[in-house]
């Protein structure tokens, strides 16, 4: 991703003033797991210049419109949406207090995007090419990780990014602290002004040369664990493929479910605390169902946490080498995706670095943490207490301080749009960010809504029943019925005459095979 998009963004009149190179082990994985974007992604994919038909054949993907939440709030098949097409009236904005002041008999998402009950549809957002309609819906892309790094080497190395394959092997020191080069087992040296370190969780520039330490921020989301799982369509295919992302809670964390064109990607997000390795993977094919028994799983570890800085001297870590959130929303293609604008943003084009780092390191703690909160907000509003781990990510000890006074403070007000330009509340401590001894801005983070903003906070404050018990005390328990404005009804009016199906979108479009229905399959 940095290769392809700096080598487009700093590209001028045809002229490529700096030369880019990546570095990359010949011992990848082979097979790559789904993986939930953001709608940001089509930033990147307009600058690269990637045609989305292409990129739908290319990465075997499939849309995201929302995300599904099942068991989240009481375990019992409750569940809500987090729809990413938000219609809302103007010029003032009064959904939320509505639906508050309503008998909540219409979930919140309903009232304010037509998208819940099109993914409930299992429409595409869109016609087949070619057709013109008036609804226009926001989305994302489910997607093969490792087809999409194929498909950007390609668009990068035919643009003139070389590409090594060729495991770094050394680091070579310059004498003013700063890297001169990397060293490469086939005897390779190449030297570089500027370093980006994408090596994941192993860090060999940030950490292992420049000692930059890791901010551990696991007291916050306890899940530190992630079990993986395909199912082939040729081994199992219900007839739909969703055009959502499900994320549902299960004993000691959750299960994400991604469907690409050919797959299911199944991942289950849990904490080693409360269930061990092999516990998890039986939980995971029950999840499933009877057909998974057979499939294999994989189990890696991560981390919660940041660099104290992600920009040190010449080097700068994106990825898993500069922070990690569990993958509640996608935080780490957005992330990655947020890094990689940021750089190109502030690449320096001469040896005086410190100004770019300094505002480079501020903006990503402020996201790292906004991102940070969001996935903190989800837990702690639950009131399950089924199991140990349920009961212990609602304990308020498990809140952070940030997102706390928040919370509170929106017991006094509705959130706003205002609460988003500066969230700096009432009882909002100090937490100067960690400096590991390295210059930088290191006062507190600061959220300005620059990733989840008042919309995202709604769909799950809402989604989650925030409030339920004041707007009785506030509002009385005989409250008119919801309502939904005429022009979301409208919208779904018109949806099932102008959306298809989204398998058989993905089918007329991007040359999805048609797979048999498996047996006793739930459609």
């Amino acid at each position: 991703m940095a290769a392809a998009y700096l080598s487009a963004m700093l590209e001028n009149n045809g002229q490529r003033p700096v030369k880019i190179s990546v570095v990359e082990s010949p011992d990848s994985p082979t097979l790559g797991y789904g993986e939930a974007t953001l709608p940001t992604i089509q930033h990147m994919m307009a600058v690269i210049g990637i045609d989305e038909i292409d990129f739908m054949k290319r990465v075997d993907g499939t849309f995201r419109q929302a995300t599904r939440y099942v068991n989240w709030l009481r375990g019992s098949g409750d569940f809500f949406y987090y729809p990413f097409d938000d219609a809302r009236a103007q010029p003032i904005d009064r959904a939320a207090l509505h639906w508050l002041m309503s008998d909540r008999s219409v979930a919140f998402a309903e009232t304010v995007s037509p998208q819940p009950i099109i993914c409930d549809l299992g429409l595409a957002p869109c016609p087949v090419e070619g057709q013109a309609v008036d609804l226009s819906l926001k989305y994302a892309y489910h997607i093969d990780e490792l087809r999409f790094a194929d498909m950007l080497c390609e668009i990068a190395t035919s643009r003139g990014v070389q590409h090594h394959l060729d495991p770094v092997t050394g680091v070579e020191m310059a004498d003013n602290g700063d890297i001169a080069a990397v060293l490469t087992q086939n005897g390779g040296r190449l030297e570089a002004d500027l370093f980006v370190d994408c090596t994941g969780s192993q860090a060999l520039l940030i950490e292992k040369q420049l000692g930059v330490d890791w901010v551990d921020c696991s007291q916050w989301l306890l899940c530190d664990r992630l079990t993986t799982m395909n199912v082939d369509y040729e081994h199992h295919y219900s007839g739909r493929v969703r055009p959502f992302t499900t994320a549902t809670a299960l004993s000691a964390g959750w299960a994400l479910e991604i469907p690409l064109q050919s797959r299911k990607s199944l991942g289950y997000v849990h904490s080693s605390r409360y269930i061990d390795e092999e516990a998890a993977c039986k939980e995971l094919r029950a999840f499933e169902g009877r057909h998974a028994q057979s499939l294999d799983a994989q189990t890696t570890e991560f981390n919660v946490g940041h660099r104290a800085v992600t920009w040190a001297r010449n080097c700068v870590s994106l990825g898993q080498s500069g922070g990690f959130i569990e993958p509640l929303e996608s935080p780490s293609p957005l992330l990655n995706d947020l890094g990689v604008v940021a750089l190109a943003e502030h690449f320096p084009f001469d040896d005086d670095m410190a100004p770019f780092a300094f505002r480079f390191n501020r903006i990503m703690a402020n996201r790292f943490y906004e991102i940070l909160d969001f996935a903190n907000m989800h837990y702690c509003l639950t009131k399950r207490a089924d199991t140990e781990f349920w009961r212990e990510v609602g304990k308020p000890g498990r809140i952070n301080d940030r997102l706390k006074a928040k919370l509170d403070f929106w017991m006094h007000k509705v959130p706003s749009k205002s609460d988003f330009v500066d969230q700096r509340f009432p009882g909002q401590p100090e937490m100067p960010l960690q400096s590991g001894g390295l210059p930088g801005d290191h006062r507190s983070p600061v959220d300005t809504a620059a990733v989840f903003g008042l919309e995202s906070h709604e769909a799950i404050l809402y989604g989650m029943q925030f409030l339920a018990d004041e707007c009785d005390a506030w509002y009385g328990t005989m409250r008119p019925p919801t309502g939904v404005p005429s022009y979301i009804i409208g919208d779904l009016n018109q949806a099932p005459r102008i959306l298809p199906p989204h398998e058989v979108w993905l089918k007329q479009a991007a040359g999805m095979p048609d797979y048999p229905v498996s047996k006793g399959a739930h459609r």
